[in-house]
């Protein structure tokens, strides 16, 4: 079933627990979502960056999320737009179908994120279709970062009230200390917990963790074992994720595992059979692969049995 990401996101605020966006660039990620999903009876937000609506188009991504949809009517699903850079692009993906956008104005000034988060919230919530915007930059905090230089990149808990009030954002992503991609953290993983609360507390509106890929340990080992190279990185700890959850997080990105997963099945077929050039061969254990990684995280995440 084909719902704004409201309808799912308020339920895991009042509830206190964590469901998984996760994104998709062609059908055996999307294909894995819902599986995943029906497997273990959990709400799913399904991601598209403007890259992947550019790889799919737009009308693909949308048709393969209906389609689906309708093969899975009690699963709540929200098509949400990851990252969109402008009031433009969150347009065409409203006109598109989908059900949720994000506008990532983040890397501007205050009042000029503001300004733009303001301007996509009205036009999406006249259309019904719910709004998530970022605060802060996304990167780690390592040991030897100053206090100032992690204020300057991390979510001030006050304007984070600001914005929420004057926006009427639906949701909000804090930087607390992730990034984006599978090299996270140089040294041990920090995320500021006490930070995160504070923005909770004041905004009291569901929270997203961005950079939130966790490279669990048998993932990293099939990687590397089939001629992958991780160079040392470092994912957040499921304990990490529970932590966010506790202090307030109620969606939490998920894309770099995927990948992993994924070419760590298709790199080990085409080890294991130099001859094998059936696409299905290694789409399908990539696709159980992805299956196993999301089924473990919405059990991590809580939002399992939540249907």
């Amino acid at each position: 079933m084909l719902v704004c990401g409201n309808a799912i996101l308020q339920k895991a605020n009042q509830e206190n627990y964590g469901v998984g966006a996760f994104n998709f660039v062609n059908y055996e990620m999307l294909s894995a979502i819902f599986e995943a999903a029906n497997l273990k009876n959990s709400p799913i937000i399904v991601q598209a960056s403007e890259g992947a609506i550019k790889y799919m188009g737009i009308d693909m991504a949308v048709g393969m999320v209906k389609i689906l949809a309708n093969r899975y009517p009690h699963i709540p699903v929200a098509l949400h737009l990851d990252h969109g850079t402008s009031f433009e692009s969150c347009v065409r993906a409203i006109r598109a179908g989908f059900t949720s956008v994000m506008i990532d104005a983040s890397h501007h000034p205050f009042e000029e994120n503001l300004a733009e988060t303001k301007k996509v919230v009205e036009v999406a919530h006249i259309a019904g279709v719910s709004v998530e915007a970022e605060l802060g930059r996304l990167m780690g905090i390592e040991d030897n970062i100053s206090v100032d230089e992690k204020d300057a990149c991390l979510v001030n808990p006050q304007e984070a009230e600001e914005f929420v009030k004057e926006s009427k954002v639906d949701f909000l992503a804090p930087a607390i200390g992730t990034s984006h991609g599978a090299f996270k953290f140089k040294g041990e993983p920090k995320l500021d917990f006490e930070r995160l609360q504070e923005v909770k507390r004041r905004t009291k509106i569901p929270l997203v963790l961005h950079g939130a890929s966790a490279i669990p340990d048998y993932v990293r080992s099939s990687f590397l074992n089939t001629g992958g190279d991780l160079k040392g990185s470092k994912g957040v700890p499921f304990d990490f994720l529970q932590e966010a959850i506790k202090g307030g997080i109620n969606k939490v990105n998920t894309d770099t595992d995927l990948r992993i997963a994924f070419m760590a099945e298709v790199r080990r077929v085409a080890n294991e059979d130099k001859t094998q050039f059936d696409l299905r061969k290694f789409f399908a254990p990539a696709k159980e692969a992805m299956v196993r990684v999301m089924a473990e995280r919405m059990d991590i995440l809580g939002s399992s049995n939540k249907i």
